[in-house]
């Protein structure tokens, strides 16, 4: 089964007890088109480099957790800012965005717009469908307010380039260049909020789509003034993979990184401090924009999506702060939803995807991706459906290695922080398996090893081996959710 369920006599309570308008979430779209305020709203909170380790740090994400569904198995295609946000607008995988890093012919918002994949979104999608839509916040590295303008799809647009301090940057809202200075109303996390909350109580009875994406938690890792001395003790996870060294086996470029030494133990305990303080803000700005929809009457029938681009690991196999890696800190993100249908306390199993958010979010407004998609749509899961064809395995794709020095990259791995060669995997409910670009090859049995210590390839029968790898073969070659489907179920090996 892919969910743990409550019992049959609790879910038939709650469903006889929904409003007509959450029903209207599963009529057919000729009715629910026929009335614009019956279909449903959605809030999409995109966090920036956010780990599972810091939802313990935000009561309304696990007040979120409470009133929804949490997918326990969700996944990146990419652990880099870029490739893995044109996977979200875009349902499709890097090697169909054509976006591998976040600069470059193959990077960022010069290859997003390159290759054409601003015209096929889930807001192009939505606002054909009758939608307004919101972006405010982060879109793609190489964004500039003062050259670039909205892309399609987006009614409403207040986006940042290089804002990471969350000081000291412009916003190019609507096509105004407004610059925003060092003053603490500046913090962006509260600028996007705010915009964010006057765009739900100007939208009137039309339905909505609203991405606030902020560039919290990412490096510098800048607190709002108000929560800068939260969490004074507070240290950064010691898991068993902490200061690991790497088994004999590993990965060749592992052994690259020494022992974390006291100076390394104290900078990553301050940065993980600071990432929880950061934190703070954007789970303010949920409940903030939470009580904006309730005031303005549409909490029966608004989903609110939570989520991030990918994880950080800090100190875990001896990197210091860092991303791009197949192991799970990076890759694993969370994936939270409240909303109409959507009931209490589950959690979801089966293995989902970034890419499968664009056509969830499609689906529930009553309309489907323009093109093809690699995805596939939530809502099945999100109402509680057993689906009996679900993937099994979850492709990720990394373009690496990146140069230290490449200009205008903020995810520019500084020194030790982990920068694999390039590489593709796979990653079950059970394990992972990757191929780096110079023919090593890596797999963890979660069964076994859950903090990815001991690399086990060479251990496994041969036919597991040629089965893990025929399966990535045919997915890193996928080009629609048809293709992608069949490549993504994984066969029972009977030696195992």
């Amino acid at each position: 089964m892919h969910e743990k369920r409550i019992g049959l006599g609790v879910l038939c309570a709650m469903a006889l007890s929904l409003a007509a308008i959450h029903l209207m979430a599963r009529e057919p779209r000729s009715q629910a088109t026929s009335n614009s305020t019956r279909r449903p709203n959605i809030v999409f909170v995109l966090a920036d480099d956010f780990s599972w380790n810091l939802v313990q740090f935000m009561p309304h994400v696990l007040k979120m957790q409470q009133d929804g569904v949490t997918f326990a198995n969700y996944f990146v295609t990419d652990s880099l800012c870029c490739p893995s946000r044109s996977s979200i607008f875009t349902g499709r995988f890097p090697h169909d965005t054509g976006v591998f890093r976040n600069i470059g012919k193959d990077g960022g918002y010069e290859a997003f717009e390159h290759f054409g994949d601003q015209k096929a979104t889930f807001a192009t999608a939505l606002s054909a469908a009758g939608y307004r839509t919101s972006m405010a916040g982060k879109y793609l590295n190489g964004y500039l307010p003062e050259k670039s303008s909205a892309d399609p799809g987006w009614t409403s647009w207040a986006v940042g380039g290089h804002a990471y301090p969350n000081f000291n940057y412009d916003l190019n809202q609507d096509g105004k260049v407004v610059h925003y200075a060092r003053r603490p109303v500046d913090y962006l996390t509260d600028v996007v909020s705010g915009l964010g909350v006057k765009f739900i109580n100007q939208v009137g009875d039309t339905p909505f789509l609203i991405e606030i994406a902020t560039f919290a938690p990412h490096a510098p890792y800048t607190p709002a003034p108000r929560d800068a001395n939260a969490f004074p003790d507070l240290k950064a996870p010691r898991t068993a993979a902490f200061n690991a060294a790497p088994d004999q086996d590993a990965a060749k470029w592992l052994f690259t990184h020494p022992p974390l030494t006291d100076a390394d133990l104290t900078q990553i305990d301050k940065v993980f401090r600071k990432r929880a303080q950061s934190v703070q803000a954007i789970d303010k700005m949920i409940g903030d924009v939470q009580a904006a929809v309730a005031a303005a009457g549409k909490q029966q029938d608004t989903y609110f999506v939570f989520s991030s681009d990918n994880g950080l690991h800090m100190g875990e196999h001896r990197m210091l702060p860092g991303k791009m890696t197949a192991f799970d800190i990076d890759i694993h993100v969370p994936l939270i939803v409240t909303g109409p249908g959507i009931a209490a306390g589950r959690t979801v199993d089966a293995v989902t995807e970034n890419i499968d958010l664009a056509p969830t979010f499609a689906e529930l407004g009553g309309t489907q991706m323009p093109g093809n998609v690699d995805g596939r749509s939530l809502v099945p899961l999100l109402r509680g459906q057993t689906v009996a064809d679900w993937r099994t395995v979850a492709l990720i794709e990394h373009r690496g290695s990146l140069n230290k020095d490449a200009k205008g990259d903020p995810d520019s791995p500084e020194p030790r922080s982990g920068n694999p060669p390039s590489y593709e995997a796979i990653r079950t409910v059970t394990g992972v398996y990757v191929e780096y670009v110079d023919g090593e090859k890596e797999y963890h049995d979660f069964a076994s090893d859950p903090q990815e210590l001991r690399n086990t390839f060479k251990s496994l029968p041969s036919s597991e081996q040629a089965t893990l790898h025929a399966m990535l073969a045919a997915l890193k070659n996928c080009h629609d959710a048809k293709g992608c489907l069949a490549a993504e179920h994984r066969t029972p090996n009977p030696e195992r």
